[in-house]
């Protein structure tokens, strides 16, 4: 595969069965199955997600991604009565917010939409793809409100109704602010972890606030043409410490999903991290350099996606490529409440 071709969404593409798209989560979390792909010798085990401690040993940093999701999808009506639909992207301010509103067409500048009697919003700005700037005015407190009207946000490809919210939470999740889940850590379980920590594993924290812009397809047939969404990171002092005294001894960092290892790899200065409290828009893709990040525990992701994208950067493009075509062969389960690997 040449480095020109490497840039083509189409190299990205590969065949899924629609039946192999996972519509609801695996009871209990830890019994979905893990692929295990080993970089230094090329090879695949095939495993379940309970046996990840075989894979790690003393000493690991393993860093999760502390979000938690928030009801962001809302319905509405117009004073016409037209039912309209707002996806909550990003938090500008106190009552701003970037959106993703359909049907897009019949909203313009100035239009109200009402939610209930104490929570409507107006539009303020319209922009690309869907999206809109718009200002809630409420009674009480926003996250009350929302929490009354809102539902969780489900990816597009899932349409199974959720019977449980927690589900599409990780059971470490924190800090309200995704409009999705940092799906790679749904497969912990509470025992898992202690039984990760009692091994002598350093499990570190940092935030990414998941925009749905991680479900906004690659438009652009050359990949260098597509603009990131940017999202709000934090990795405090103290973790970084953790992380770079880790590097130093030459331990290993281990990265769960790929929003932690944005945020790791877009706080890294010369092999190191620093404390960050930021945007970001980066964008792996092959012919990346990870400066920090020594595997990654992740889920198995869309065709032609930025994800699967920085998946090739790390594994190495015609090795993701087997490993994609390895799990649809071993009917593994896909996406969001699909199942896990681990790349190391």
């Amino acid at each position: 595969m040449t480095y020109k071709n490497l840039l083509l969404k189409s190299s990205y593409f590969y065949d899924l069965p629609e039946e192999l798209i996972a519509q609801t989560p695996i009871e209990p979390r830890d019994s979905s199955r893990l692929l295990v792909y080993r970089k230094k010798s090329n090879s695949i085990e095939h495993k379940i997600f309970h046996d990840l401690p075989d894979f790690l040993r003393k000493g690991d940093v393993l860093v999760i991604n502390n979000t938690r999701v928030l009801p962001a999808r809302l319905f509405g009506y117009k004073d016409t009565g037209a039912k309209i639909e707002i996806l909550l992207q990003k938090r500008i301010d106190l009552k701003t917010w970037e959106v993703i509103a359909k049907p897009f067409k019949r909203l313009s500048v100035g239009t109200k939409v009402t939610f209930s009697e104490q929570l409507y919003c107006t539009i303020k700005e319209k922009g690309d793809y869907g999206s809109c700037i718009i200002e809630f005015e409420f009674d009480g407190a926003f996250e009350e409100r929302l929490d009354e009207v809102g539902t969780m946000p489900l990816p597009p490809y899932i349409h199974e109704k959720l019977s449980d919210k927690e589900r599409y939470q990780t059971v470490y999740s924190k800090v309200k602010g995704s409009s999705a889940a940092p799906t790679a850590g749904l497969h912990f379980t509470p025992n898992l972890i202690e039984k990760i920590k009692a091994m002598g594993v350093e499990i570190v924290e940092v935030l990414l606030h998941v925009g749905l812009g991680t479900f906004r397809p690659v438009k652009e047939d050359n990949i260098l043409n597509h603009q990131m969404h940017s999202e709000h990171i934090e990795l405090t002092e103290e973790n970084a410490k953790i992380i770079n005294k880790a590097k130093s001894e030459g331990r290993r960092v281990i990265a769960v999903g790929t929003t932690s290892v944005r945020v790791l790899e877009s706080c890294a200065e010369n092999g190191r991290v620093k404390p960050q409290k930021k945007e970001t828009e980066i964008f792996i893709y092959p012919s990346y350099k990870f400066q920090v990040v020594d595997a990654i525990i992740t889920n198995f992701h869309l065709p032609e996606s930025t994800l699967i994208m920085l998946v090739s950067a790390f594994a190495g493009y015609e090795n993701t490529m087997k490993i994609y075509n390895t799990a649809v062969n071993e009917r593994y389960r896909f996406f969001s409440f699909g199942d896990a690997m681990l790349i190391e």
